[in-house]
């Protein structure tokens, strides 16, 4: 099933154009005046994949390209961080470093941090992030999710059970363009 949608709290400005196109999703334009903005391509409730995909990804202020989703039992947020705009999640104070995992050609930092009454999928909650950000930036290739569930499982990260994943865009206070085509590697 694709889909594409923008989501923000109540009260918060958002802006942008996008539309669907076979395998994948194209954002033409988007601004967030505030968070949390998102484009959403390829949903799915599978967990173990090997996604390939092609963007572009160009933005300014604080945006992610990223594979996204969630898992209850326990609830958890996730994010597999392959862009990023001008914050590095792992900058975060909040942030706890677990360590490194290496994968589709990539190096990735492991991180969590804790969200406390925050928005989820099971309404307002409190709840652990998980974080895998690469550290060289890329916009395109091959995404082997297990990989990561793997990698956090063994750094004491206990993922529940798989309630959706997406690939997407997302943008908090900033602007830019992206084009995101799933089921697509990029050109060798």
């Amino acid at each position: 099933m694709e889909r594409a949608d923008y989501s923000a709290s109540p009260g918060r400005e958002i802006k942008g154009t996008s539309s669907v196109e076979r395998g994948g999703i194209q954002v033409v334009q988007g601004t967030a005046i505030h968070p949390t903005y998102r484009a959403l391509s390829t949903y799915t409730t599978s967990s173990y994949r090997a996604i390939s995909y092609t963007a572009t990804f160009l933005q300014q202020g604080n945006a992610y390209l990223i594979v996204y989703g969630w898992t209850t039992n326990p609830l958890v947020e996730y994010y597999i961080v392959e862009s990023y705009g001008t914050h590095k999640p792992s900058d975060s104070t909040k942030a706890v470093m677990k360590g490194n995992l290496t994968s589709d050609g990539g190096t990735c930092e492991i991180m969590t941090k804790m969200r406390v009454n925050k928005p989820s999928i099971q309404g307002t909650a409190t709840f652990p992030q998980f974080w895998s950000i690469i550290t060289d930036k890329r916009v395109g290739g091959t995404v082997t999710t297990g990989n990561h569930f793997e990698a956090w499982r063994k750094a004491g990260l206990k993922l529940g059970s798989h309630n959706y994943m997406v690939v997407a865009v997302e943008g908090q206070d900033s602007n830019g363009t992206a084009t995101v085509t799933v089921g697509v590697a990029p050109p060798t």
